[in-house]
Order: C-alpha cells, then structure tokens, then sequence
C-alpha cells in the first residue's frame, strides 16, 4: 500500500492549509492510501527552535517521512516564502532525505504575487533535501477558498487544479502488486 505523509505547514490554527490536508487525506484515504499527517505547529516548539534532533516527536515525524513514498507540503505563504515554523522543521529532515519520493507542494497566499513562490521558495529546497520528482504544486489565492466549518472553493476549477494535482502525485508512484 502506498504511504502518503502530507506536512501542515500552517503556525495557525484553525487555518486554511490545516482544512486543506484535511481535504486532501479524505481523498487519499478513500483511494485506499495510507496516510501521516504531521501538522508542524503541535510539534515541541522549543524541539524546532534548538533544533533538537534527540527529541522523540522530532524522530517520530521523521520516520513518518522515511518511510513514506511521496510527500505533500501544505503552507502558507507569507512574504513570498513558506513560515519560519515549517523551514525549521525542514531543517531537521536529514540531508536527502526525500530521494525517492513524489513531492506536491500546495500553497495559499494573500495575493496572486505570491504565486512564484512553488518555484523559487519551495523546489529550490525541496531538491536540496533530493527530490527529483517534485510535482507542478498548486497555489490559491486566499479568497478562494473558505474553510468555516468545512473547505469550500470559490469554483470548481480550483478544486479540480488540486484534485490534477494529486492524480498525478497517484500517478507516479510505484504500482502496487496484486494479491494472489
């Protein structure tokens, strides 16, 4: 079975990219994927800013990530670039530590201005960390979508950029074997 681990990258919650890895581990879920949610801002505090590499939440998440065969970055962009809270926990993912696995980067932003920022923030550190599939990522506009009491969005043409997205994440992971 695949194994998924979709990062919350949001330091606020409740927050739109929290509603968003929600939405997209429903989907997942349904497909019959297994998937990890590590939702950054309940990890210690203290454990990112010392970068403690000892601490067991810290080991725990990053096993979670070893293990997975494709990761999805849920974030926020705040001026131009992800939070100070994901880049430290992405600081603790070891070097390399994504060779091998599908990367989708999914972002929200205030303005369209930040739409650059899935090309010149996220894939330059998405590769140093070694992934060679990084997939196109998703970028909305924060206006476009809601999350009151459940993620809603503003058309469907937003919510079918992000459902592409994910079918070809699905797409290039390895085919699974049939039971005999």
């Amino acid at each position: 079975m695949s194994n998924i681990v979709i990062i919350s990258g949001s330091p606020s919650h409740p927050s739109r990219s929290s509603a968003i890895s929600t939405y997209l581990e429903k989907i997942l879920v349904t497909v019959g994927k297994q998937v990890n949610t590590i939702t950054v801002r309940d990890l210690p505090a203290e454990d990112l800013l010392l970068a403690n590499f000892n601490s067991p939440e810290i080991k725990e998440a990053q096993s979670l990530i070893e293990q997975a065969q494709a990761v999805i970055i849920v974030s926020p962009v705040y001026k131009a670039s992800y939070p100070g809270l994901l880049k430290s926990f992405l600081d603790l993912i070891p070097e390399k530590g994504l060779v091998n696995k599908v990367v989708l980067p999914v972002a929200t932003g205030g303005t369209i201005a930040h739409l650059l920022s899935l090309e010149y923030a996220f894939k330059p550190l998405f590769s140093v960390l070694g992934s060679q599939e990084i997939i196109n990522g998703v970028f909305m506009v924060d206006s476009e979508i809601s999350y009151k009491d459940q993620l809603t969005f503003a058309d469907i043409g937003i919510e079918q950029r992000l459902k592409t997205a994910l079918d070809d994440l699905l797409n290039r992971l390895p085919k699974e074997e049939m039971v005999k």
